[in-house]
């Protein structure tokens, strides 16, 4: 049946993962938005997480869902939903979107039963095959839509922008210019993406050595807050500590609202890469940019641990990213937003 013929009056995506995972399938949303215009469609995510997706345009609905919560729900006669999409691998969660809708599309699950029972059926994907945001597409290329561009899709609300305003502007002593957001970390398990917290010392005196009234603004998960803290008390008076204290979508119009955002690949880079504000993101070999880097992002600079992929595993050491190559990503990044700010 091919999209022509079969026009969904309502869609469930069902996308259980970490930020940049739950973002990374904007594409596809608007993929299906775009085919099907009339359709209702609700996304249900990890509920830490899925907050994320809220206001978008193209989405009716966003909603909570775990793995857990799946083996107990959806037992009610009738299947609400006319197509149901499940990204992952996790039987709890195709059985809950077969009990929800008669057409269910997702990758193979290794359980010939269960794959039979499936509208559509995709082979996951091979690794590192290509772009994580056009990877995202390999189910609604299933149903035959078209692909997508890969931008990510995030929207902050003039509300939250004025919350972010209002939250800069009360850090005492009054903050300067530029204000420079910092992702120091990425998740635990990911620790080989980290660049070392000393390099980040050497940039950030180098910045205020060029301009002396930075500020930075320090984010994160309560999780890193130790090695956060000890970078801003090496700037102290020039460094605020926002790490832990933020929901998702503040942190978010905080970052909306910086000069430039440097971060490691971690979710926060993935927002940040959704916003289209002036970045500078640092990736290892094992995950490169190639794979991870916002698509058609206007003032987005990209540095790649320097290592050819034969000679890459998680071990490399991101310390191979010197202080200098950031800086000079650092200098091109900060006359582009100065470059926006007059364009404004």
């Amino acid at each position: 049946m091919s999209a022509e013929l079969f026009a969904p009056r309502t869609v469930l995506v069902i996308n259980v993962s970490r930020i940049g995972d739950t973002l990374l399938i904007t594409p596809a949303l608007r993929a299906l938005a775009k085919a099907w215009p009339s359709a209702q469609i609700t996304c249900l995510g990890h509920p830490r997480r899925v907050a994320i997706l809220e206001h978008l345009p193209f989405l009716t609905r966003v909603g909570g869902i775990d793995k857990d919560r799946a083996l107990i729900r959806g037992w009610l006669p009738g299947k609400p939903w006319d197509l149901a999409i499940v990204y992952g691998f996790d039987k709890r969660l195709v059985r809950y979107a077969l009990r929800m809708s008669p057409r269910v599309v997702a990758f193979r699950q290794n359980d010939p039963r269960l794959d039979a029972r499936l509208f559509r059926c995709a082979e996951p994907p091979p690794f590192q095959h290509e772009h994580s945001a056009l990877l995202s597409q390999v189910l609604t290329r299933a149903l035959g839509l078209p692909l997508e561009s890969g931008h990510l899709s995030y929207r902050v609300t003039p509300d939250e922008e004025a919350w972010a305003r209002t939250r800069l502007e009360s850090i005492r002593p009054p903050i300067g210019r530029p204000r420079i957001g910092l992702q120091i970390a990425s998740f635990p398990t990911k620790a080989y993406r980290d660049w070392p917290l000393e390099h980040f010392d050497a940039l950030c005196t180098r910045i205020l050595k060029r301009w002396p009234n930075a500020h930075f603004i320090l984010l994160g998960g309560s999780e890193e807050f130790a090695r956060v803290d000890t970078l801003a008390r090496a700037f102290a008076g020039h460094a605020t500590v926002l790490a832990g204290s933020l929901a998702l979508r503040q942190s978010a119009a905080i970052m909306n609202a910086l000069d430039l955002y440097i971060g490691v690949d971690t979710g926060p880079t993935h927002i940040m890469g959704a916003l289209g504000r002036p970045m500078i993101a640092l990736y290892h070999c094992y995950s490169p940019s190639r794979l991870l880097a916002p698509l058609h992002h206007p003032c987005c600079w990209t540095i790649d641990l320097p290592r050819d992929p034969s000679n890459c595993t998680p071990e490399a050491p991101m310390s191979e990213i010197s202080v200098d190559m950031v800086w000079e990503k650092v200098l091109l990044a900060l006359a582009s937003a100065r470059a926006q700010e007059s364009a404004a």
